[in-house]
This record gives C-alpha cells, sequence and structure tokens, in this order.
C-alpha cells in the first residue's frame, strides 16, 4: 500500500511540474542589457497557439508609452495591453514553443521567438531572433 501512494504522489508532482512547464500564465519582464524589471507580461493559451499582451508597466512614467517605432498595425499604439507575441506553438519533440514572433515595442522589431519554461516553469527563456542573429532575455513567473 505504502508503494501505491508513494508512486501516487509521484505521478501528481510530475503532474504539477509538468503543468508550470509551460509558458502560459503572467510573467516579469527583464531587460536583457539594463538587468532593469520593464513588463508584465500575460501568456495564454488559443487553440494550441500562444499570444502574449503586456498587462502593466512597471515604471509609471511611462505609463502612457505608445509603439511610435512599430511598421504594423500596432504604430503609435499604448504599449500597455499591447500583444508583442503571436502565433507560437509548441515544438512537437522539443521542450520550447516557437514559430511565432514577437514584438520589441522599443524599437518597433518584429522578431522570431522561441519560449522555452526553465527551473520547473519558474523562468522562461525568451529567445528573440533575425536569421542567426538572437538575444535572450529571462522571465520571472508571476502567476
Amino acid at each position: 500500500m505504502r508503494d501505491v501512494m508513494f508512486a501516487a504522489a509521484v505521478a501528481l508532482l510530475a503532474e504539477v511540474a509538468f503543468a508550470q512547464a509551460t509558458p502560459v500564465g503572467l510573467w516579469k519582464t527583464i531587460d536583457d542589457e539594463t538587468k532593469q524589471e520593464k513588463s508584465y507580461v500575460r501568456i495564454a493559451e488559443t487553440g494550441g497557439v500562444l499570444s502574449g499582451k503586456i498587462e502593466k508597466l512597471l515604471d509609471p512614467a511611462k505609463q502612457d508609452t505608445r509603439c511610435d517605432k512599430c511598421t504594423d498595425a500596432r504604430k503609435d499604439q499604448p504599449v500597455l495591453g499591447m500583444a508583442i507575441i503571436e502565433g507560437v506553438k509548441k515544438s512537437a519533440d522539443d521542450p520550447y514553443w516557437d514559430g511565432g514572433t514577437i514584438l520589441d515595442p522599443n524599437n518597433g522589431k518584429t522578431y522570431k521567438v522561441r519560449l522555452t519554461p526553465k527551473d520547473g516553469g519558474k523562468t522562461l527563456e525568451v529567445r528573440g531572433f533575425i536569421g542567426p542573429f538572437f538575444r535572450n532575455q529571462t522571465w520571472v513567473r508571476v502567476e
């Protein structure tokens, strides 16, 4: 009986850990260059596709910031509430999600993106890349 209970507990812990090892949730973004906390981004899943919106800007002076450098439909739109991650899907055999894009509202550039949960889902490695060039940020799970 003890072995059955132990196996059930291990299975439950594995299920909880796996459930958190996903990009879905609320993340605190941290600038890769300045190491400053910048915003909260909520990543949601609809039909197996991930998208992410800026839910909160952490600098009170930037609450009314607009994406003046964007070149698409987001041009001059408020950054707060803006969709910055689009079209991301789980990679079949890999521990990451990719195939979509991420927008950097600071420079208006859109990058291909790869999202990789780390530390059992406590952090998220966000890699934006254009061709062979990339940059990484590590976001921290809020919820």
